[in-house]
């Protein structure tokens, strides 16, 4: 019996693994308040720092903190954590603003730090209904449980921002 795998054995080896494993997805984590959050990589346009300053817009909510000049795109900003009930805070040298675009619209979404981009494996996610937390669970699709230890809260972008309502809102107007 020869111990060395065939170069089709390894495939299928490597195969069954992958589908043991489930879809992966290729996540970017943020930090808020020393927490991990992760957010899929796909609808993440480019990473900037946090301008000196953001023009307030009146009679916005408070988690909009306002809007940025990028490249002459005029691009709304929130703050994540007026937006997912934790108190602000003063910005750090570490806090960004992650632009994002969903269906077109861009935004960008202020965060403590960016940590990294990882990869999270179907398998690796446990429900968002088994969470205990005072932020409510349609903004959630999951708690990752990466391989180092960590639990990286995976954030549902179209249902944190109404995206969907926003969506409608151009559709009606336009």
């Amino acid at each position: 019996m020869n111990p060395t795998l065939t170069q089709t054995e390894a495939k299928d080896l490597k195969a069954r693994e992958i589908e043991s494993r489930g879809a992966e997805r290729i996540t970017l984590v943020f930090a808020l308040y020393e927490e991990d959050f992760g957010l899929d990589v796909t609808y993440v346009r480019e990473i900037v720092r946090v301008p000196p300053f953001i023009t307030r817009v009146p009679n916005s909510p408070d988690y909009i903190r306002g809007v940025i000049n990028l490249r002459g795109s005029i691009v709304p900003v929130f703050d994540m954590e007026l937006k997912i009930g934790m108190l602000q805070k003063e910005l750090t040298d570490e806090a960004r603003i992650v632009v994002v675009s969903w269906n077109e619209i861009l935004f960008g979404i202020i965060v403590d730090s960016v940590r990294e981009v990882c990869t999270i494996y179907d398998s690796q996610i446990e429900s968002a209904a088994r969470l205990n937390t005072t932020m409510e669970k349609k903004y959630l699709l999951g708690v990752a449980k990466h391989e180092d230890g960590r639990l990286i809260v995976l954030l549902d972008l179209a249902s944190l921002f109404d995206i969907d309502q926003i969506l409608d809102e151009e559709v009606s107007n336009g």
